[in-house]
């Protein structure tokens, strides 16, 4: 039996949501052909060729990448099973059932996978009248899902995968870089946070993969060129002490190995003293969903920090020597053009314009099947229908004027994607402070940094 899986988009990755069900279904004696194609063609005599075609839906702009695909895939092989795996598939459960996919699998899919494949093994049988959704998908009943498993995980398998040095890399400046790798050390959040896709799937549930699964998946990549790992944990501090043991257990096999993690706000002060291991084990930067700097937005959106929070992680970070990386959404309901201007402001006198891709100043609140923020009455008479082009609850702006700011920043840093980051935040802040009608901010101008004090990977995109 032969199983096809296929990656539309992992934000300039290997695809590890490929490499991890490849080794559960060749454990389970299948073939697998993986297909990343952000980066190959996928061509019909493969999609003919198989039994079962798995789509990982990882993230919203995978998730609206892969409908012509899914289109495409159950014309040229009409009796394939096809599954939707990975955080965004139980969001649209629906949605893919009507584009024809059979199987609509969560958070903690290996196994779950292999029981289809194994279905797929069985035989044909009468097909349901209902396509299987293999766990209860919160967007849709309403019910708090049972208790997710805890998987006993396999070392990912990245044969057939295209090689790392294909995908993004780090940048350290003067021309400096490094091939990246991947991997996941934890599953799922403890956390609650109003806007965030993990909380419908996972509702505060947390798994850790096994510190012997992690680090043997760090040593392959190794062995396959890899200079520099992400871990890819919605918050590697969930579980501190699982985290720091395998950071240690990593500097100890590959001591020039770099790696860089996201961590809440809230956790970098509540762990502070974690910092400095975290910097002589080799780690570079910590990405930060900051998401705003203003008070009453973190508590709708039930962060778990304030702006002085914030603030003070910067301090932290900077004193322990580690880059810190906020993200934000810039746009959303309770903006104003006074506010998105003082977020700016905020980024400028903290030396932080260059920690931020242009991209971030852009992004606007989605609102997803099974959001908390639909617990929000404000919110509630805000959104529209949900949209099945976009995924997403529309919103429009009260104050056109924010609606036009979005616009038209969001087309400049559409053009500027990777451009020098201090020339399009100074075009951006421009713009925005004309529309306000107010000063520049009165921060003294700094000079340009060294860009190898400033690490990033080049992929511009986030979500």
């Amino acid at each position: 039996m032969h199983a096809l899986l296929i990656s539309t988009y992992e934000m300039g990755r290997q695809p590890f949501g490929l490499a991890s069900p490849a080794a559960w279904l060749r454990a389970a004696g299948w073939a697998v052909t993986c297909v990343d194609v952000t980066r190959q063609p996928l061509k019909d005599e493969v999609v003919s060729a198989v039994d079962l075609i798995g789509f990982h839906l990882p993230m919203h702009t995978a998730t609206r990448l892969a409908a012509p695909i899914i289109g495409k895939a159950r014309r040229v092989n009409p009796s394939a099973r096809i599954c939707a795996y990975g955080l965004y598939a139980p969001l649209n459960g629906s949605w893919l059932r009507s584009l024809g996919v059979d199987d609509v699998l969560g958070g903690e899919f290996e196994e779950d996978l292999v029981a289809v494949a194994r279905e797929v093994s069985a035989g044909p049988k009468d097909p349901p009248s209902v396509p299987t959704l293999r766990r209860p998908d919160p967007a849709e009943s309403g019910v708090r899902p049972a208790a997710l498993p805890r998987l006993q995980f396999l070392v990912p398998d990245r044969s057939g995968l295209l090689l790392l040095d294909r995908y993004a890399t780090l940048q350290l400046g003067d021309g400096r870089r490094k091939v990246v790798g991947y991997t996941e050390a934890s599953r799922g959040c403890r956390h609650m946070c109003r806007h965030c896709p993990i909380v419908p799937v996972y509702q505060g549930q947390f798994r850790v993969v096994q510190p012997d699964i992690v680090l043997a998946d760090i040593d392959g990549q190794v062995r396959q060129g890899a200079q520099h790992i992400t871990f890819g944990d919605p918050d590697f501090f969930n579980g501190p002490t699982h985290a720091v043991r395998i950071v240690e257990a990593l500097h100890a096999a590959h001591p020039t190995l770099t790696y860089d993690v996201t961590i809440k706000v809230e956790h970098l002060l509540l762990h502070r003293d974690l910092l400095p291991r975290l910097r002589d084990t080799g780690c570079v930067f910590v990405t930060s969903a900051v998401e705003s700097v203003d008070d009453s937005v973190l508590a709708r959106l039930e962060k778990g920090h304030t702006r002085q929070d914030f603030v003070e992680a910067v301090g932290l970070c900077r004193q322990a020597g580690v880059t810190m990386v906020p993200t934000f959404v810039a746009f959303h309901p309770w903006l104003t053009l006074e506010s998105y201007c003082d977020l700016l402001d905020t980024l400028e006198t903290l030396d932080l314009i260059d920690h931020v891709a242009p991209i971030q100043l852009a992004i606007r609140l989605l609102v997803t099947e099974g959001s908390r923020l639909l617990e929000l009455e404000e919110v509630r008479h805000l959104v529209g229908a949900f949209d099945p082009g976009t995924l997403t609850y529309r919103w429009t702006h009260a104050d056109r004027r924010v609606e036009d700011l979005h616009r038209d920043v969001a087309a400049l840093v559409g053009i500027r994607l990777t451009g020098d980051r201090r020339a399009v935040f100074g075009e951006i802040s421009a713009l925005a402070h004309e529309r306000a009608n107010l000063p520049l901010s009165a921060t003294n101008p700094r000079p340009a940094r060294d860009r190898a004090t400033v690490p990033y990977l080049n992929e511009p995109w986030y979500c």
